[in-house]
């Protein structure tokens, strides 16, 4: 086998991308949802489009798995003798697209405008995926590395079928190194690895105060309503300064970066007139300790409410936990919280959705030496920075369980202006094709480090 050179790599990514882009906007068109209530048909269409185009890249052995979810796709090519295996992980279920007034574009009809690529999935994961592809397709026969793919279909749903799907085909896909492309780089020109990540405790809380409604002017000042008594409740998780007031959860440091205020406003479409919530570096605020958001409230809609004191209402909450802290224990702390602070001893009653642990990364060693050489040289000199990330990647713990000699390094596709899970949702084709180029040079550093 014949070792391709650093500018030969770059040459074939080149060579590849608009093979890459055609594929990945094929891919987009399919609006594979794995939420409830959507037509499950496009994530087995979705399946089916990863299986042709692993094969399409040279994987000899690709199937479809599944354990009671959606479908999976693992795929494998032996490993020359002596080399090491990576595993590369991505994606390919989307979110759903929200409010459709709110995109520009047809969310599944991709469409280029200034340099970046629109539509829904087509960063989170889809590019992801493909920039797997790119690189497989750049080695051709001259792979040196064996590799396995796996391609999840429910990410977005919280996998929970995943932890199950990795216990069952542990042998299959037993690698040296992990390659978890669904994160994101710092900035435009500015790669990253992504060294630690917030879990998630998803939960409701119900108040009752009345066994049923009743009339608001007989009975109105004396007996609280539910909706008050759930606004009440919910305003004790946060102090005046807008930190989480839920004593007993942990709070860390984090790297030192600078996250520029105005930077994040326009990041997030803040509006001028709303002030920022909780104290300290705003890195910390969003990668190393707890929040808490209020995703959505049960109770009688505006239109057509009567006149009558609301019984019982409901809220479902989100607490990103920090990196050390641990789920259950999140969640329980939570709860008793919860119950102790009841309004006026209403009855409190709360119940769990999801849970998800959090990650710390010890991004040292050979396998992360090669992986920031490779980026550096991908960006043209300009070396990866080391961050957090305030979403959760929980079955990242899983892996780390499982494969506890394996490297895991957290890359992506995704910059500051990708609105992941938003609207207009888009890839920044130039910061593309460099992913794509790194990709390809950390299979050949990875290689020479046996």
């Amino acid at each position: 086998m014949t070792a391709l050179t650093e500018e030969e790599l770059r040459a074939a990514i080149r060579r590849e991308m608009s093979g890459v882009r055609a594929d990945l906007e094929r891919l987009v068109r399919i609006p594979g949802i794995a939420f409830t209530g959507f037509d499950h048909s496009h994530v087995e269409r979705s399946a089916e489009a990863v299986v042709e185009l692993l094969r399409g890249a040279g994987i000899p052995d690709v199937r479809i798995v599944r354990d009671g979810g959606q479908p999976a796709v693992i795929g494998r090519r032996p490993a020359p003798p002596g080399a090491p295996t990576v595993l590369l992980y991505a994606h390919h279920d989307v979110q759903p697209v929200g409010d459709l007034a709110q995109w520009k574009s047809d969310p599944f009809e991709p469409v280029e405008r200034d340099g970046r690529l629109y539509g829904r999935g087509v960063a989170d994961d889809k590019a992801g995926i493909m920039a797997h592809i790119a690189a497989l397709r750049a080695f051709g026969d001259d792979l040196p590395v064996g590799v396995v793919l796996f391609i999840e279909g429910e990410e977005e749903f919280g996998s929970e079928s995943l932890e199950d799907l990795l216990r069952e085909h542990r042998d299959d896909i037993a690698a040296d190194v992990i390659v978890i492309a669904d994160s994101g780089n710092w900035d435009i020109g500015q790669p990253a690895l992504t060294t630690g990540l917030r879990g998630i405790v998803n939960g409701f809380v119900e108040v009752r105060t009345l066994e049923n409604a009743v009339h608001s002017g007989m009975f109105g000042g004396a007996i609280p309503d539910a909706l008050i008594t759930l606004s009440r409740l919910i305003a004790t998780l946060h102090d005046d300064n807008g930190d989480v007031a839920v004593e007993g959860l942990v709070r860390t440091q984090s790297a030192p970066l600078d996250y520029p205020e105005d930077r994040f406003r326009e990041e997030a479409g803040m509006l001028e007139s709303v002030s920022f919530i909780g104290t300290g570096r705003l890195v910390e605020r969003l990668w190393t300790r707890p929040s808490i958001s209020i995703l959505g409230i049960d109770a009688p809609p505006t239109a057509g409410a009567p006149n009558a004191l609301v019984p019982v209402a409901k809220a479902k909450f989100s607490v990103r936990i920090a990196p050390g802290d641990n789920a259950q224990r999140v969640y329980d702390t939570v709860t008793a919280h919860l119950r102790k602070h009841a309004p006026w001893g209403a009855q409190v009653t709360v119940e769990l959705e999801q849970l998800g642990e959090p990650c710390v990364i010890d991004a040292t060693g050979p396998a992360y030496d090669a992986a920031r050489a490779a980026f550096t040289e991908a960006w043209d000199g300009a070396e990866p920075v080391d961050m957090g990330v305030g979403g959760s990647i929980p079955f990242i713990a899983t892996f780390q369980e499982l494969f506890p000699k394996a490297a895991i390094l957290v890359t992506g596709v995704e910059d500051p202006e990708t609105s992941a899970h938003g609207p207009n949702e888009s890839l920044h084709l130039g910061e593309f094709e460099r992913v794509c180029i790194a990709e390809a040079l950390l299979l050949a550093k990875v290689a020479r480090l046996s």
